[in-house]
This record gives C-alpha cells, structure tokens and sequence, in this order.
C-alpha cells in the first residue's frame, strides 16, 4: 500500500508516494501547492502500459538505480570486483525529523543501506538533500558515482542557465535549450573552479524557475536528462575519479548537500530564497553580521613591493577616507619577493620586517581599523624551506612529473601532519598579532592527486583546517579566495564571511561577474573592490565614479595605491565610500533583483519594496536617442514612491507608473552608473 509524504515551506511543495518495498516516487516539486492537495491516487494507475515495455513501470524515484528497469541516469554507478552492479530497492522506512523526512533505503540483494535526507527549510524555501551509503557486504564496493540529490523538473521546463568563465572571467551565464538530449557539466579541477560553477536555474513556460547548487569546493557534476513521461529529471553530485571511492565492509560515505527551490517570481526569487538560505549558514563572529567594513586590500597597489613606510603612508590615506579594514596581502612572509619561493614558510620576512608584522598592524589598528593578512595555506613552492625539508608532503604521483602552476604545487591536505604544521604556524600568527582577518587562497587547481585519486579527501581536509581555525579563533573572519572566484560554493561559505568574486576588478567585466554571483550568493558575501585605472586585468580606462559605483553593489573594498590618486578622486572615493556606509545595511540584509532595459542598460535593485537602493549601469554608448524608461516590478503599485538619483532630491512617482510605464532615467553615457533611491511614502 502506498502512502504520500508532503513537505511545504511558504513557496514550495515536494510530495513523493512511498511503499516498504521500493525507493520513494516523485509525484510533485514546484510552487506551493494549497493545503491538503495530494495526488488523486498512486502513480502507476494513472499510466497504461505502453508498447514494448517492461510491464512493471518504473517512474522517477527519490533514487532511482540501474539494472532493474530504469533506463534513465542513475543515481549510484557501484559494483564489487564486476558483481552487485544491478540495484533495486528492497525495502524503505520512513523517519521523521524538523522539517523533513530520512527514507532508509535497502538493497538486501547487493547488500546496501542508503539514507536520504530530504529537508524543506519553511523560511527560505530551500530543498536540501544528501545521500549516504554504507556497504553492508562483506567484500570491498567500488564507487563510480552516487548522486547527492535527484529531483524532477516539469514538461514546461524550457531552458537552463549555467555558468561558466576562466580566471579573470568568472560568471559568463550560459543559456542551453532543453531537449531530449542530456545536458551536462562537468568539473575535474580539483576545487569549485572558474569555468564551471556548481549551479544552475531552470526556466519553465509559465514563469516559474527552479535552481539548483551543490554545496561543495571539489570536482562535481550536474545533468538534466528528459525522461519518457515528458519531465527532466535533474540530478547533482561529486564526480569521482577512477577507484577515489572504494568501501569496504561497513564503511561509508556522505555526500554534499544538494541545495534546491523553486519560484514563481522567476530567477530573482531562485535568488532571494538562496540567499536567505546562505545566510542563515554563515558563522558571524558574536553570532550576527556587523556592518560590513569598508575594506583595503594591498595587493594590486603594492603586489610583493613591501615598504614599511610606505604602507604606514597606506594605511593613514585609508583611514582619512573612511576604510575601515586594512589587509596585508602577498609578499610579506620569509623570501616572498615574487610568486617563484617561499609558499608555505609562513613567518615574516626579516628584510621587509625586521620587528616582525606587528609594527605595522599595530599602526593600522591605531588608526581604528582592523587588520587582515593574506595566507594560502594549501600550496608551496619547489623553492622553500618546507618543501626542501618535506617533499613527500605535496601531492603526486609516483613516477609522474610534478607539475607546477603559478611556480607552486599542492600540499596534501589528507595527511594530519600537514594540517597540524599549517595550523601550528599561522595560530602562532593569529596568537601574537591583531589580526581579525585572514584572506585564505588557493592559486592553482589539482592534477596529480595522489598514487590513489584523493581528490574528496583533499577537499575534506581542507574544511578540516578551515574549521579547526574557526573553532580556535572564532572572532577572525576568513575571505574564500582561489585566484578570486575558484571557490565560490555553498560548501566553503559555511566556514568563510567573503568571497573574493574575481582577480578582474575592471568595472566593466564586473557588472556582468557580480549578478552571476549575486544569483547564488548574498551581496554581503560578495567581495567588489574599487581598482586601478587603467584596470590591471584589461587595460581599460574608467573614471572614479564609474569603478565605485559599480563596487557598491557588494562588501565594498578598494585596491590601488591611494597615495597615488587626484585630490578629486580621493574626494569622489571618500562620497562613494560614505554613500556605501549610508546604504549598506540595506544592501546587506534585504533581497535583490536583477534586470535589463532597453538599449543595454542593466540594473539590479537591493533592499525591499517599500524602501530600495537602485544600481543602473550602461556599459556601452546609447544607440537610442532617448535613454529608455526603468520598469521596476517589485514596488507597490498601490503606493507613492519618494526618488533620489545620486543622492540629489528628484520627484515623487506612483508606483503603478513605475511598473508600468517606468521611471525616466537620465543620459548616460558608456560606462557610467546611478544609483537611485526609492522610498515609499
């Protein structure tokens, strides 16, 4: 006898038909369905038989496996030395839990127990699901692939947005048209890499989207395939590599959490229910979110150049313009003048700091600023004391050349004792200077990982340090940066307060690379820094104006010499960055949308929609005579709307007509930005 089992949070709906003898059915995912709306009856009396078919239907379950009837993508590729490569659930038990629901899985033929947690948070929307598999054979499970989650998409699902990009390119959204072909991504770099982010959102006919990421900083995948009653089904996991995951008896694995919504507000609420679902995973020194300080970084100003003086000089241009954290970046450890040595001997370097750091995070502290410092614990040079006394301590292969990139190569973070000298050496950091930040990178992806693939494990033990520092100094923030947007993923955000979006801080390429981010990830979290002109990743020539308006759509930062600039651009920088603090709790808290005008203007909108801050930028020259009118669909069109641009007092609008008919933007000219308030009256 089959039974239904709802779930419901404030928007969505998932239901799946269970019985004691087989994985449960997905019978519904989508926008909240009324209460007390159930599936008229089971499944399979709905679905004559067809033409040369097996005569027991096999529908989408919650795990669906291979070699008993479903011909689709499965959720686990497994065998024991050739045999028990053909599964099917045996028997299924049900356990409730907060919000949700664990299927205890059998297999009493192959000899497996599968868990699958399934929770649907009531606040922001969000599906997680995990899988576990344990061997209950008595000989060794070799492990192709098991999936993390498998959820069904309906047969108006239209089109899928992924996004891909190198280093200094992140986020280039990807737009593919379902079909009966399976689409896939796939990534084998080791961490959450540049060219393929583990996410996506699905557009359906009727406006309704659905997203999808996996919590995790390793190799992953993703594929949606259509399937024979006319939906897709979608499914998410890490991809293993050849023999990564054997178990043997009682052994078992977890997998990451795959995090899904859906919405009838389209990809904008995809994006607020993520959010609020990040959000609620951050570990905030003192349990909740500060204001986000205004936040220098050294790196493009200075790159390995360390003048004690000079960054003295630094940090008193900082403080006068209102930064209010200042980060040591690259080039400040023992031998560190260039990216060739010294990775991994973390002390500082006696030329550049004969008394040590402390002389200058002392003087940026008196200043009242915070103080932060660059580290890349994963990584060492050929050229350094740690790996001259440790070689055996990186990663490799036997036999293979050690390749290197960026003139480095990775450490094993599987191995305890290469955790605990990491640990050992920066502790000794955060014990003895003021440091409340720590910028963590990681400049290369994997290759040779191991005479056994350990990919997974590397990636374990590096949220094992991560999370041993946490515990240790629970008041240092940490920033996720992998040569800027390689680790971007809900897995990292749980241990980490910033993500460094992209080594690019041209403000062109970062209109577009800030709203990819923003699809997944809350502004708060997302890293935008005021850059050079020219931009040091392009070339360009942008003014003042334009590079600070763009990065105050995020955690505002800046990164140039500032010694170095026009009175009237510090004093442009100064409005910026006081405009910033005046807005940025807005920002931080509230929900973003996104979209286009006519004639290439874009524009994403933060806060809510009684009170919102506007960024409006136009990144080519206009081809229109008239600059075209701003349609805002969020605001209440039932309600008057007090408008600011730029600061400067305008005119009070319906907000009907702003629906409607839209705002009047004023000209703009390639490469500029507004910033326009809104505030109900």
């Amino acid at each position: 006898m089959s039974t239904f089992i709802r779930l419901d949070s404030a928007g969505c709906t998932a239901i799946w038909e269970t019985s004691d003898s087989e994985a449960p059915l997905w019978r519904y995912w989508g926008p909240r369905l009324s209460d007390g709306v159930l599936p008229p009856e089971q499944l399979r009396e709905t679905r004559t038989e067809p033409t040369f078919s097996l005569h027991f239907d096999q529908p989408l379950s919650i795990f669906p496996v291979l070699g008993m009837g479903w011909f689709g993508q499965t959720a686990l590729l497994a065998h024991r030395d050739g045999a028990d490569w053909a599964h099917a659930i045996t028997r299924c038990e049900v356990e409730s839990v907060d919000h949700g629901v664990i299927f205890h899985l059998h297999d009493d033929v192959a000899r497996l127990f599968i868990a699958i947690h399934a929770t649907l948070d009531p606040e922001t929307d969000v599906l997680r699901l995990s899988t576990k598999l344990r061997n209950d054979g008595e000989t060794t499970l070799d492990i192709q692939s098991l999936a993390a989650g498998n959820l069904p998409l309906p047969d108006n699902a239209q089109s899928v947005r992924s996004f891909g990009g190198r280093h200094n390119g992140e986020f280039v959204p990807i737009d593919d048209v379902l079909s009966r072909s399976l689409w896939r991504r796939e990534n084998r770099r080791g961490l959450t890499s540049h060219d393929c982010f583990p996410g996506a959102v699905v557009t359906c006919s009727d406006g309704v989207a659905f997203g999808a990421q996996l919590a995790w900083s390793g190799n992953h995948f993703q594929q949606i395939e259509w399937i024979d009653d006319g939906r897709w089904h979608w499914q998410f996991g890490e991809w293993l590599a050849p023999g990564e995951v054997r178990l043997d008896a009682g052994e078992s694995i977890d997998t990451p959490d795959m995090l899904a919504t859906c919405s009838a507000e389209g990809a904008d609420g995809v994006a607020w229910a993520f959010h609020r679902e990040i959000r609620k995973g951050v570990q905030w020194p003192g349990g909740a979110m500060k204001p986000r300080p205004v936040h220098l970084n050294t790196w493009e100003g200075f790159y390995f150049d360390h003048d004690l003086d000079a960054l003295r000089q630094l940090a008193d241009a900082a403080a006068e313009i209102g930064v209010e954290r200042f980060v040591l970046d690259d080039g400040w450890f023992h031998g560190r003048n260039d990216d060739t040595s010294s990775l991994g001997d973390w002390w500082p370097d006696q030329q550049k700091y004969p008394d040590g750091v402390a002389p200058l995070a002392t003087h940026v502290t008196g200043l009242g600023m915070e103080f932060g410092l660059w580290i890349e614990p994963e990584m060492v040079n050929p050229d350094s004391d740690l790996f001259r006394a440790h070689p055996d301590w990186v990663l490799q292969i036997s036999g293979r050349p050690l390749l290197t990139a960026r003139n480095q190569l990775v450490l094993d973070m599987r191995k305890e004792e290469v955790r605990d000298y990491l640990y050992g050496q920066i502790a000794q950091l955060l014990e003895t200077l003021p440091i409340s930040y720590l910028k963590w990178d990681h400049n290369r992806d994997l290759t040779h990982a191991g005479n056994h693939a350990g990919y997974r494990e590397q990636t374990l033990g590096a949220y094992a340090l991560f999370r041993r520092f946490r515990e240790a100094f629970p008041d240092v923030e940490i920033e996720a940066c992998a040569g800027g947007g390689g680790r971007i993923d809900a897995g990292i955000s749980r241990f980490t307060h910033r993500f460094w979006t992209s080594d690019n801080i041209d403000a062109v390429s970062r209109g577009s690379i800030q709203r990819g981010f923003l699809q997944f990830m809350p502004p708060e979290l997302m890293g935008s820094h005021v850059g050079a002109s020219p931009a040091h990743g392009t070339g360009r020539r942008q003014s003042m104006a334009f590079r600070s308006s763009v990065a105050r759509a995020g955690h505002l930062g800046i990164e140039f010499d500032l010694r170095k600039i026009s009175d009237k651009d510090k004093a442009r920088l100064a409005q910026s960055i006081a405009d910033y603090k005046h807005s940025r709790d807005l920002i931080h808290q509230g929900r973003c949308w996104t979209g286009d005008a006519a004639d290439g203007v874009s524009w994403t909108a933060f806060g809510d929609p009684s009170d919102l801050m506007v960024q409006v930028l136009r990144v080519s020259a206009p081809t229109f005579r008239f600059p075209p009118p701003l349609r805002l669909p969020m605001v209440h069109r039932d309600r008057n709307y007090r408008i600011d641009i730029n600061g400067q007092s305008g005119t009070t609008m319906q907000g009907e007509w702003i629906t409607r008919s839209g705002l009047p933007l004023p000209r703009m000219n390639a490469e500029t930005a507004l910033w326009i308030s809104l505030k109900a009256e």
